[in-house]
C-alpha cells in the first residue's frame, strides 16, 4: 500500500468540478464490467488518504482527471503494490518489448501507452508526496530513455534502415539537458543530439551512412512525438547539434570534432555538462567523449574566455522582479527573473570556469553541482541551502503548471482566477500567500545570482537579449520588439547565426567573445535608425563580407560613437551600407583622422590618388587601387552628407571632382596596356569628354558618366604594332577598352556605369568619333537637344593640344547663329515629351517637377543657345555659373536669377541626400520619420533658416512648394507657352 502525505495536498476549492471527476471515474469503472475495478473505485472514493488524493487532481487537473478515469486497475495497482515497485515493472515491460518483430503501429502505440502510465504515476506519486523531486524528474528520465531505446532498436529491423547497423554500431545519441542530467520535467520535451562514427563503413560507405542515420533521426522524432489516438511519446528536439541550421539531423563524429574544436561557444560547453549516452554504441560513445571532455573542461581560461562565460549571465534581464506586476501574472519560473535557468547557470558557469582543473565540479546534477561547488569553497553553503529549497520549489510549480493540461509551459497564469488555481494546486490556502513565497524564492535566487558575478561589467542594454541556445527567448524577442525591429525571431535567428561562426569574420572564437558584448549596444544603435530591419540586414550583409572581424569588432567596442556611426549608416544610407558591405576595408576611412576634416579639391584629389596608384604592382592591381580610391572618396562623401558636415551641393562638386581625377588617371593606365598589344598610332591622339553631371561638374552617389571619346590622326594613319590597325577600329578598340576597365565588375565593384549614347549619331555611331567627324555633326546634323547637352560638355583627359581642337569645335558649335523660334520650339517640344515620359511621383522627385533640375537646365541652355554667337563669354558647362552670366548680361532679371539658383541648390543638396538615403524614389508616404526629418534640415539649412528655428516636414513641404512655384514661373517667362510639335518625331528637333 502507498503512504500518502495529506499535508502536502492540493486544495478542492471547486466542488463542483470534483464531483465531475468522481463521476467520470466510477462511470468509466462501471463501464469496464470488472468487479475488482468496479469495487476498487468505489471503495477509493470512500478511502480517507485515497480519496483526498483523488478528489485534489479531480477539483486541479483536467488532464490528469481524464488519465485517472482511462486506467482505473493501474491505479489500483500502483495503491497495492506501490509507486516504486510499479515503476519498475512498466520500464521492465517496455524495454522487453520485442520491437524488432513488431509491426510500426504496434510499437508506437506500446510505447505511447508505457508513456501515459509512467505520467500518471509520476504525477500521482509527487502529489501524493510520496516521491521527491529527484525521483520525479529521474523517473520520468528512464521512461524517456526506455521508450527512447526501443524506438531506435525498431527503426533499425525495419526496411529503410536495413544497410545501417542493426545493432546501433556506430551510433552516439546523446541525452542533453534535462534528459542527460536525469532532470525531465513532467511535459518536457526531450533534447537529442545525434552522432554516428563515420570511419565505421562496413556495412555502408561513409556517405551511404550519413544520410542513413539522418534519415533515422528524422523517422525516429516522428516516431516519438506524433500524435495518434494514443498520444504522443515526448516531444523531441535535435537543434542542440552542432550549428542546427546548417548542419543534417545526424552529425558525423568527424564532423562533430571539427566544429567543437573551432566554432563550440561556451554555452554549449556549459549544455555539454549535462550531456550523457542514453542510446548507442558504448565505445562510438566514449571515443565522442574522449574528445569533448577537455574541450568542455578547458583546464586554463584567459580573461576573455572568462567573460564570454560570465556574458552567459550578463545577457539575462539586469532589473528585479517588475514592480508593475506584484502578483506575478504570467511570470516564467524557467526563465524569468530569479528563474529555474538562473539557478542552472549559477553552477554551470561556475563549473566551466573551475571545473577545468578540479574533477569534482563536473556534476550534472543542478543540486549536486551546487553541493560540489561548496565543498569546493566556491560558494558558501548558505547558498546551496537556498538555492536548492528555491529550485525544488520553483520545480514543484513547474510541474504543477504542466499537469493541469499535459501542456509545456513554465509561465504563471495571466488572470486572478488562474492564479487561485495554480495556488490551490500548490497546496495555498489562498493565491495571495503563494505569490508572497513565490516572490521570495524569485528574489533570493536573482539576489545571489546577481551577486555572484557582481564585479563583471554589465553588459549594458535596453533589457533581455538572450542568444545562447538554439531557440528563441522569449523575454529577448519582446525587447527586440520594443526596440523596433518587426521581426525579432529573424534578427535573433541571425545574432544566433553569427556565434555559429557562419561568417569569416566570428569564426575565430576571440571574435564571437567580442561580439557577446558588442550585441545589445549593436542593436540599440540600429535600433534607433529609420528602418532597424533594415540597418540590420545591412550590417549582417556587412559582416558577412568581412574577411576577418577582431581588430574592426575591437575597435567598435572601444569606440562606441564609431558604432552610432555605423548604426546610422546601416539604417538610413543604403547606399553607404552597400559600398561597406561590398568593401569593408572601407572601414579603415572613418578611422582616418582626417575623415571629417573639408572635402579636398581636385588638386589634392589627384596627389592623393597618385599616391596609391604608385604601389600598384600592375595594370590589374592599379585597377584595384582606383576603385578602392573612388570608393573611399565617395563613402567619405556620403558620411559627410549624411552627418551633416556637407551638404548635397558640397558633395556633388567633390564627386565631379572624384571622378575627374579618376578618368584623368585612368586614362594613360589603359593607353599603355593597350599600346603593349595593339602599339600606337603615331601623331595621333585621345581624348575623353564629359557631359551630363559630369560636365557640369554637379554628380549625385548614383550617378552615371556621360562619356564621349574623340579621336585625331593624320588620314591613312595605322598603329605600329605587328598588326597593324587603322586609327578609326585602334581607337574603337581603345575606348571598348577604356569603357570596360570602368565598368569590369571585379571584387571591388564598378568604378561608374558609363553611358556613350551623346556620341554623334547616338547608338548608331561609332563609339569613337574623329575629331572632324565630330565638328562637322554638330555643325550640321546634329539636333537641338544635342546643342544642348552640348553646352555641358568638357574634356576630362587627353593631350592638351586635341583638348584645345575638341574645345575649340565645341565652341564653334554654341556660338553659331541660331533661329530664335525653332530654338524656342524645340526646347519647348522636347520638355513636353520628357513631361511625357518621365511625371515626377511628388514634389521631392526634384528632378523632373515643375521648377526642378530639368527646367532649370533647360531654361539656362536655351538662353545660352539663343544669345552665345552673341556673346560667347556667356558660355560655362556650370548651371549656377551660367545663371549669373546670364544675368550679368541682362538675359534675366536679377531676381529671375535668385528664383533660379535658390531651386537649383536646394534641388542638388535634396536629391544629393534622397540618393544617398534611398534605395528608390523617395515616397513621403511610406518614408521613415528619421529621413524625413533630415530633409526638412537640409530645407531648413538651404533657406537659410536660424539654427535656432526648427523646421517639420510639412513645412518643409510647403517651402519647397514656394521655391519650386518661383522657379517654374520663372522657366515659364523664359521659354513663353509650349509650342505645338510634330507627334510622331521620334528624336528631338533640329
Amino acid at each position: 500500500m502507498i503512504t500518502i502525505l495529506s499535508d502536502t495536498l492540493p486544495h478542492t476549492n471547486d466542488p463542483l468540478t470534483v464531483r465531475r471527476g468522481e463521476e467520470q471515474w466510477l462511470d468509466r469503472a462501471n463501464a469496464s464490467g470488472d468487479a475488482r475495478i468496479i469495487g476498487f473505485a468505489t471503495k477509493s472514493l470512500a478511502d480517507a488518504s485515497i480519496g483526498a488524493l483523488l478528489r485534489s487532481v479531480f477539483a486541479n487537473s483536467p488532464f490528469l482527471t481524464q488519465e485517472l478515469a482511462g486506467n482505473v486497475d493501474f491505479v489500483r495497482d500502483m495503491v497495492e503494490t506501490g509507486a516504486d515497485a510499479l515503476f519498475a515493472r512498466l520500464v521492465a515491460e517496455t524495454a522487453d518489448l520485442a520491437v524488432a518483430d513488431m509491426p510500426t503501429p504496434a510499437v508506437m502505440k506500446a510505447l505511447r501507452r508505457a508513456k501515459r502510465k509512467a505520467a500518471l504515476l509520476v504525477a500521482l506519486a509527487e502529489i501524493a508526496g510520496i516521491w521527491p523531486l529527484e525521483a520525479v524528474t529521474g523517473a520520468l528520465s528512464r521512461i524517456a530513455e526506455v521508450t527512447l531505446e526501443r524506438a531506435v532498436m525498431h527503426l533499425l529491423a525495419t526496411p529503410p534502415f536495413k544497410r545501417l547497423p542493426r545493432n546501433g554500431e556506430g551510433l552516439v545519441i546523446l541525452g542533453m539537458g534535462k534528459l542527460g542530467a536525469n532532470e525531465l520535467n513532467y511535459s518536457s520535451d526531450i533534447d537529442l543530439v545525434i552522432f554516428y562514427d563515420n570511419s565505421r563503413s562496413d556495412n555502408a560507405d561513409a556517405d551511404e551512412m550519413g544520410v542513413g542515420f539522418t534519415r533515422l533521426a528524422r523517422a525516429l522524432v516522428r516516431m516519438m512525438e506524433e500524435r495518434t489516438g494514443d498520444g504522443y511519446v515526448f516531444r523531441t528536439d535535435l537543434r542542440l547539434r552542432p550549428d542546427p541550421a546548417a548542419t543534417p539531423l545526424a552529425v558525423s563524429l568527424t564532423a562533430a570534432e571539427v566544429y567543437y574544436g573551432s566554432l563550440g561557444q561556451n554555452w554549449e560547453r556549459a549544455a555539454m555538462i549535462k550531456a550523457r549516452q542514453v542510446v548507442g554504441d558504448p565505445v562510438a560513445g566514449e571515443a565522442l567523449f574522449s574528445f569533448l571532455r577537455p574541450w568542455i573542461w578547458r583546464r586554463s581560461l584567459d580573461f576573455a574566455a572568462i567573460e564570454d562565460i560570465h556574458s552567459i549571465k550578463r545577457q539575462i534581464n539586469q532589473h528585479k522582479l517588475k514592480p508593475d506586476n506584484p502578483g506575478l501574472l504570467g511570470h516564467n519560473v524557467k526563465l524569468g527573473r530569479g528563474g529555474i535557468r538562473e539557478i542552472e547557470f549559477y553552477a554551470q558557469t561556475q563549473q566551466l570556469i573551475f571545473g577545468g582543473r578540479d574533477p569534482s565540479l563536473r556534476a550534472p546534477v543542478t543540486c549536486d553541482a551546487l553541493k560540489a561547488l561548496a565543498a569546493a569553497g566556491r560558494i558558501g553553503w548558505d547558498a546551496v541551502d537556498a538555492l536548492t529549497d528555491a529550485y525544488r520549489f520553483l520545480r514543484k510549480v513547474e510541474h504543477r503548471l504542466q499537469m493541469i493540461d499535459d501542456r509545456q509551459t513554465h509561465s504563471l497564469p495571466t488572470t486572478d482566477a488562474g492564479m487561485e488555481h495554480i495556488a490551490a494546486f500548490m497546496g495555498f490556502p489562498g493565491r495571495q500567500a503563494f505569490v508572497d513565497t513565490l516572490e521570495i524564492q524569485l528574489n533570493s535566487v536573482h539576489d545571489r545570482f546577481s551577486a555572484l558575478f557582481e564585479r563583471s561589467p554589465s553588459l549594458s542594454g535596453p533589457g533581455s537579449l538572450v542568444f545562447t541556445g538554439v531557440e528563441d527567448d522569449p523575454d529577448t524577442i519582446a525587447t527586440l520588439t520594443g526596440l523596433g525591429f518587426v521581426n525579432a525571431s529573424a534578427v535573433a535567428a541571425a545574432v544566433r547565426g553569427w556565434h555559429h561562426g557562419r561568417y569569416r569574420a566570428t569564426r575565430s572564437e576571440r571574435a564571437r567573445e567580442i561580439l557577446t558584448q558588442l550585441t545589445p549596444d549593436l542593436l540599440s544603435a540600429l535600433a534607433q535608425t529609420a528602418e532597424p530591419d533594415a540597418a540590420f540586414m545591412r550590417f549582417d550583409a556587412f559582416l558577412a563580407a568581412l574577411p576577418a572581424g577582431v581588430m574592426l569588432l575591437s575597435l567598435l567596442v572601444q569606440n562606441r560613437e564609431l558604432l552610432g556611426l555605423v548604426g546610422r549608416i546601416m539604417g538610413m544610407a543604403p547606399a553607404l551600407a552597400q559600398q561597406l558591405g561590398q568593401n569593408p576595408g572601407l572601414f579603415d576611412e572613418l578611422l582616418s583622422a582626417d575623415f571629417f576634416a573639408p572635402l579636398p579639391d581636385k588638386p589634392d584629389l589627384v596627389a592623393d590618388l597618385d599616391r596609391a596608384l604608385a604601389m600598384a604592382r600592375d595594370y590589374e592591381d592599379a585597377l584595384i587601387r582606383l576603385r578602392r580610391w573612388v570608393a573611399g572618396q565617395k563613402f567619405r562623401a556620403g558620411v559627410h552628407v549624411l552627418e551633416s558636415v556637407s551638404d548635397g551641393e558640397t558633395a556633388g562638386h567633390f564627386l565631379a571632382a572624384i571622378a575627374d581625377a579618376a578618368i584623368l588617371r585612368l586614362l594613360p593606365l589603359v593607353e599603355a596596356e593597350f599600346k603593349t598589344r595593339h602599339g600606337r598610332v603615331p601623331a595621333g591622339g585621345f581624348a575623353v569628354v564629359a557631359f551630363g553631371r559630369l560636365g557640369g561638374r554637379v554628380m549625385s552617389f548614383s550617378s552615371d558618366l556621360d562619356l564621349v571619346t574623340i579621336y585625331d590622326a593624320p588620314d591613312g594613319s595605322v598603329s605600329d604594332s605587328e598588326r597593324q590597325l587603322d586609327a578609326p577600329p585602334y581607337y574603337i578598340r581603345l575606348t571598348q577598352r577604356l569603357i570596360a576597365a570602368i565598368t569590369a565588375p571585379m571584387a571591388e565593384g564598378r568604378l561608374y556605369d558609363v553611358d556613350l549614347r551623346l556620341r554623334p549619331s547616338g547608338e548608331a555611331g561609332p563609339v569613337a568619333a574623329a575629331l572632324k567627324a565630330f565638328g562637322i555633326y554638330h555643325q550640321a546634323s546634329a539636333w537641338t537637344w544635342e546643342h544642348m547637352a552640348l553646352t555641358r560638355a568638357r574634356v576630362v583627359a587627353g593631350p592638351a593640344a586635341l583638348t584645345a581642337a575638341i574645345g575649340d569645335a565645341i565652341h564653334r558649335t554654341l556660338t553659331m547663329e541660331r533661329d530664335p523660334k525653332k530654338l524656342l520650339a524645340d526646347v519647348v517640344d522636347m520638355r513636353r515629351r520628357i513631361a511625357e515620359q518621365h511625371p515626377p511621383r511628388n514634389r521631392w522627385n526634384l528632378k523632373y517637377s515643375d521648377g526642378g533640375l530639368v527646367d532649370i537646365e533647360f531654361a539656362v541652355q536655351y538662353l545660352l543657345l539663343r544669345e552665345a554667337h552673341r556673346d560667347p563669354e556667356l558660355l560655362t558647362t556650370e548651371t549656377a555659373p551660367a545663371i549669373d552670366r546670364l544675368a550679368a548680361k541682362g538675359h534675366m532679371t536679377a531676381d529671375a536669377a535668385e528664383d533660379l539658383c535658390r531651386a537649383l541648390r536646394l534641388a542638388w543638396r535634396i536629391q544629393g541626400l534622397v540618393r544617398l538615403t534611398t534605395q528608390d524614389a523617395f515616397d513621403p508616404d511610406v518614408a521613415p520619420l528619421a529621413i524625413k526629418a533630415l530633409l526638412a534640415r537640409e530645407v531648413a539649412d538651404a533657406t537659410g533658416t536660424p539654427a535656432d528655428e526648427s523646421v517639420d516636414f510639412t513645412q518643409a513641404e510647403t517651402i519647397l512648394d514656394l521655391i519650386l512655384a518661383a522657379s517654374r514661373r520663372r522657366y515659364e517667362e523664359i521659354v513663353g507657352q509650349p509650342a505645338p510639335t510634330r507627334p510622331n518625331a521620334k528624336r528631338g528637333s533640329r
